[in-house]
């Protein structure tokens, strides 16, 4: 079966570095196959960039099967593209039309900063959940899964919240760079759990604290980040970490 070819013209955002002066560069890409991966028409452009003495473009990627969060491009105005619930990495060429205009840009947030092209810092989320994204458990052989019974609608909301792959599309999505999809997320997961009760009043006062610490925006409720987080983590989380948060003050 002979698989269709697209002729694109794409603008990308170039910025060589934090500090530096960044702007749209225009690149057009021919023989496209609608079945290739978005990073993989990239990886075609930076193969013939690298051929002609230039500059690759930056942008980062691991596992190109949707569960690490690293291909984070804000492409034509949405977080990882215009298909629902899909990573830059699921994201196929099908998606578009020929002789389309992709426009290309990094997550656009202070507490992301560029470090080259499209490739931004994230380790803001990395300290959210070193200062309280963690339990106690004692040393040992593994507990029996069963020791410990949860109700299954817990431990359905648990799993859910704890689906999240920290990509940040919530902070590109949201009007205020807000991180409290990602952070509500990470509370939520322990905090319907037995496992997280030790450290459950801690745990949302010293997140949040790390969550403002960073730079990140207040939370408006207007919904983006639900809707262009790939795995669809509910805004029901931020409800609940702000009970979380109320009720470890009050038991100040």
């Amino acid at each position: 079966m002979e698989h269709k070819t697209i002729n694109l013209k794409l603008k990308v955002w170039r910025q060589s570095n934090t500090n530096a002066k960044g702007d749209f560069v225009t690149y057009e890409v021919s023989n496209i196959s609608t079945e290739m991966s978005f990073l993989e028409m990239f990886d075609v452009l930076n193969e013939r960039l690298i051929q002609e003495g230039k500059d690759p473009i930056a942008f980062d990627h691991d596992c190109r099967e949707g569960i690490c969060g690293m291909c984070s491009m804000y492409i034509n105005g949405r977080a990882h593209g215009p298909w629902k619930g899909t990573t830059t990495c699921q994201l196929h060429m099908r998606a578009f039309k020929d002789g389309e205009t992709i426009t290309v840009e990094p997550w656009r947030a202070q507490a992301f900063p560029v470090i080259k092209d499209l490739s931004v810092n994230r380790s803001a989320f990395d300290r959210i959940q070193q200062a309280g994204g963690y339990v106690s458990v004692n040393t040992g052989n593994a507990q029996d899964g069963n020791a410990l019974p949860i109700e299954k609608d817990k431990a359905d909301a648990a799993f859910a919240a704890a689906a999240c792959i920290g990509c940040g599309a919530c902070v590109a999505a949201c009007k205020n760079s807000s991180a409290m999809l990602f952070t509500s997320a990470k509370i939520s997961q322990y905090a319907l759990l037995p496992q997280g009760e030790p450290e459950r009043k801690t745990r949302v006062l010293n997140m949040v604290a790390q969550m403002d610490k960073e730079g990140f925006g207040a939370c408006t409720n207007t919904g983006a980040c639900e809707a262009e987080c790939p795995k669809e983590i509910s805004i029901s989380n931020i409800a609940r970490l702000n009970r979380e948060y109320l009720s470890a003050q009050l038991s100040l």
